[in-house]
């Protein structure tokens, strides 16, 4: 009988290591399902520059863009916000924002990518507040990359920070944004503009995509796409209208 059995639990092992080696997917396939983790040799200190009446879209898009990709790449973005005080501010829409850090007090993170959002008063007394204007000016002179939504662009032309590149701004004021800033080159009928350092959106709602742009520039596709999917936004950056130079 035992002679009989063994050829039949023979059979059987053969069998079961066959199925086990069947359900287990080939390394391979299981490469393909992972996602891409680059792995960058920096944090990107990315400091959101706020005020009172700031624009929530313009604030909250692209951070949640860039806070996102700590979740698809090792180490992610470190994102905070800076204003002229600790003190609560309170946006356009009426969200109340307590600031990470404040740029008249010296202690702040090193910013390696400015962002300044579109507020109620960028197109008149925001600009003529010198100390903000300095801060920017001597914060984006050091910077990686300077980015703009909406009317901020407004902010980062008076600081001199677009002076020989191309931009745009919100649709509505390249007029009043051409007659402020003649030197500039500006661009219409574009979601947003890159030329060098500086990337320069038109807010609204589009306030994702120069961010996903960065990105993507910064993280490789498969990051920007993966933000794109966990936030639902149809992503592809060559059917983004922009201008890049």
């Amino acid at each position: 009988m035992k002679y009989f059995l063994l050829p039949l639990i023979l059979l059987c092992s053969f069998s079961c290591s066959e199925k086990q080696t069947v359900a287990d997917p080939p390394a391979n396939k299981i490469a393909e399902l992972l996602p891409e983790v680059p792995k960058p040799d920096r944090v990107w200190n990315v400091g959101f520059l706020i005020m009172e009446g700031v624009y929530n879209t313009e604030l909250t898009a692209p951070m949640d863009i860039f806070q996102h990709t700590i979740f698809h790449t090792d180490p992610g973005m470190k994102v905070f916000t800076i204003a002229k005080s600790l003190d609560p501010i309170k946006s356009f829409e009426g969200l109340v924002i307590n600031p990470d850090y404040s740029y008249t007090s010296g202690e702040y993170p090193n910013i390696d990518i400015l962002v300044v959002p579109s507020a109620e008063h960028h197109l008149d007394t925001d600009l003529e507040d010198e100390e903000m204007i300095r801060f920017v000016r001597e914060t984006g002179a050091k910077t990686q990359y300077n980015m703009s939504l909406c009317d901020g662009a407004f902010v980062l032309a008076k600081a001199g920070l677009l002076d020989g590149l191309e931009s745009t701004t919100f649709p509505s004021d390249i007029d009043r944004y051409k007659e402020m800033f003649p030197q500039l080159s500006v661009h219409r009928d574009v979601i947003f503009v890159h030329d060098k350092n500086a990337i320069t959106g038109a807010g609204g709602a589009k306030s994702f995509e120069p961010a996903l742009y960065l990105c993507e520039l910064l993280y490789g596709k498969k990051a920007a796409d993966g933000i794109a999917r966990g936030l639902v936004i149809d992503w592809e950056v060559g059917e983004v209208p922009k201008k890049v130079f």
